[in-house]
């Protein structure tokens, strides 16, 4: 939507007049109560077809009787808002003119207390374009100028010290000098999609699909057919796990934004809007299948002789399964006391079973027994950290989780033994006659148990200081110890070949 902001400039009453999408506001509030009804009420989003077949007005009138939008930490432009602050300081009338429902739009008008009447949607007409002008009293009407944002719109040749007006429309007629005794300040568009994207698809999460590689690796399985097969389903799984974020995102705008830190995530400060989340989603799951359907053709193409060991569409299945999951997680499970931490423990292991489907390579009863214990330390900690930072900011509970500060001695319990049970599966590992016939020296690898302990024992240690990024996956990545000690494991697995 156009950012719009309606002024009406004279000597003797310098009315203004504000839009509130786009301008006030950085994102949608249409799209922002969409989407909180698709997470609290996602049945009622059946209706929106007969709902719009009523009207844009009508649409907005019934989104706004189902949820109703938290107004005090919406996305605020600041700087307009300082603006409006110092003119309403002045006596100056400030009048909310927008297409928004009335309902939304008396209630950041009433949050705001800035504005001296609010002009809207009323259900039955939409207060867009033309139909905003003609609400207006007839005397103003005549002196109402309608400006519109264009980024690709040159800069005005002449500005006043400091700041400058809108580019206006070009079917807006010219607007004589004497009119223009009330400029407006210059507003920086703070939306910087090229930058923003990556943060919103989240490349550093990428980290995680790594463990597709893990069975091939673990069973020392080096056909060309195979590596390819599983750097696509790399590809395949990062572009579905990218769209997953951005749409657990757009669900959790509301709570996002009462975080201190998560309120500065792209969509839930305004920087993307939520319907180029939606078109982003669409494509990004339509290249992960494309991709998801390419891999069993490389494994044919490279390394025939393994057509046998690859089921038609396997992958494809897994990475389905971690689709639904992923996206019954953010509408439902992820809300359910502990039973988000087991299934997002496992949502690590599906990544392990899916590179195995890639690439034909099964995964053993031992490496699924320590991803269990493994990755259900990791989910736990997460929700551990969660619940250590909300308590030194004097919180009681982690708003959409059901977990409270009182529950941290309990998790912390529940992490660290099961971080150390992943270690009693490793080290029984070590004595199989598997290991023994992949590794010439099986006695090396019990250096790994020292250095698994000494990096599960810091991980909950930094998360009991409250030193711990949310997410244990960042810290991995970022931590100096930790890669250190990754290149350990690698060289001590190496040794022992």
């Amino acid at each position: 939507m156009p950012q719009q902001a309606i002024e009406i400039d004279t000597a003797a009453l310098p009315v203004l007049c504000v839009d509130l999408d786009g301008t006030l506001v950085k994102s949608d509030t249409l799209h922002d109560s969409a989407l909180a009804v698709a997470r609290h009420h996602p049945l009622a989003l059946l209706n929106i077809p007969s709902w719009l077949l009523q009207g844009k007005a009508a649409l907005k009138r019934h989104l706004a009787a189902t949820v109703q939008l938290d107004v005090a930490h919406l996305p605020y432009n600041r700087e307009l808002l300082q603006y409006l602050q110092q003119q309403h300081a002045t006596g100056r009338p400030i009048y909310l003119a927008t297409a928004a429902d009335a309902d939304t739009a008396r209630r950041v008008a009433a949050h705001l207390g800035l504005f001296t009447g609010v002009l809207a949607s009323d259900g039955q007409l939409n207060l867009a374009g033309k139909n905003k002008a003609r609400r207006l009293p007839l005397p103003l009407r005549r002196q109402l100028h309608l400006h519109r944002q264009r980024p690709a719109r040159p800069p005005p040749p002449r500005k006043l010290p400091g700041a400058h007006g809108r580019q206006p429309h070009p079917r807006t007629p010219h607007r004589p000098p004497q009119s223009r005794r009330h400029p407006r300040p210059h507003l920086r568009r703070d939306r910087l999609p090229l930058k923003a994207w990556p943060k919103a698809i989240r490349l550093h999460q990428w980290a995680k699909n790594v463990l597709i590689f893990v069975p091939l690796l673990l069973a020392h399985a080096w056909a060309p057919g195979i590596l390819v097969a599983a750097a696509l389903a790399f590809l395949s799984f990062g572009l579905c796990a990218s769209a997953t974020y951005i749409v657990n995102d757009l669900l959790d705008l509301e709570a996002d934004r009462q975080h201190p830190r998560k309120r500065r995530r792209p969509f839930a400060s305004g920087d993307l809007s939520a319907l180029s989340g939606v078109f982003v989603v669409v494509l990004l799951l339509a290249v992960s299948l494309v991709l998801a359907l390419s891999v069993p053709r490389v494994i044919a193409a490279l390394s025939p002789q393994l057509v046998s060991l690859i089921k038609p569409h396997y992958f494809l299945e897994w990475l389905g399964i971690y689709l639904v999951t992923t996206l019954a997680y953010s509408l439902r499970f992820k809300r359910s006391v502990l039973v988000d931490v087991i299934v997002l423990s496992g949502l690590y292991t599906i990544r392990i079973i899916a590179g195995s489907a890639a690439s034909g390579v099964p995964v053993s009863t031992w490496l699924g027994s320590f991803s269990i214990f493994f990755f259900l330390s990791l989910a736990l900690v997460k929700r551990f950290a969660e619940l250590e930072n909300l308590s030194e900011r004097g919180g009681s509970t982690v708003g959409g989780r059901g977990y409270h500060v009182s529950d941290i001695e309990q998790l912390r319990s529940f992490g660290s033994a099961s971080g150390f049970a992943s270690v009693v599966v490793l080290t029984l590992y070590i004595s199989t006659l598997e290991a023994a016939q992949l590794y010439h020296h099986t006695r090396r690898l019990w250096l790994l148990v020292p250095v698994l302990i000494l990096w599960i024992m810091r991980l909950w240690l930094q998360a009991s200081r409250g030193q711990l990024n949310e997410d244990p996956v960042v810290y991995a990545i970022t931590d100096r110890r930790s890669l250190l000690l990754g290149v350990l494991v690698a060289l001590i697995v190496l040794s022992a070949l």
